[in-house]
């Protein structure tokens, strides 16, 4: 099985969407949102879809700002296959949101925080390496993830009141 083609992207670059999503993720946390978002880049590595986790504020177990995104760009392409696109986010995708990206057969997957408990590229488990994964996609994590850790982190202690622990 091959890997896609997606976009490639200098650390520059991916740097830049990263402080983009991070000063979001932070708008939306602010709102009472958990404080995730995502782009994601067509090959000419223009921006086709964008989310943000809206689960609370429309009451939508899929609110998930990778599916939002995946949504909003399969519009854009119209059309489900996204195998020379990458998807940037701030926090490591879920096994929901990864199966769907395996799914969509998304090119590239780039994101910040890993995500120890439910993570589904690495972070728990890694669904896109599995014997039964028809899709391999290239991961990167760890984009400025020390300052996407602690947001989240953060976000969550101020939310439960609680300090946060080191």
């Amino acid at each position: 099985m091959q890997f896609a083609k997606p976009v490639k992207l200098n650390d520059t670059q991916i740097y830049r969407w990263m402080v983009i999503l991070l000063k979001r993720a932070k708008e939306i946390g602010d709102e009472g949102e958990v404080p995730v978002t995502a782009v994601i880049l067509n090959e000419q590595g223009h921006c086709i879809g964008h989310g943000r986790n809206n689960r609370n504020k429309r009451s939508d177990p899929l609110g998930h700002a990778e599916l939002v995104a995946l949504k909003q760009a399969a519009w854009m392409k119209n059309d489900w296959r996204f195998n020379e696109c990458t998807l940037i986010v701030t926090l490591e995708p879920c096994q929901m949101c990864a199966g769907a990206l395996i799914q969509a057969r998304m090119g590239k997957v780039i994101y910040g925080a890993k995500d120890l408990k439910r993570g589904g590229l690495g972070g728990s488990i890694n669904l896109s390496t599995h014997k039964s994964a028809h899709h391999k996609m290239l991961i990167q994590g760890g984009v400025m993830g020390e300052e996407a850790k602690n947001q989240i982190e953060e976000w969550f202690a101020h939310r439960r009141n609680k300090t946060i622990r080191l």
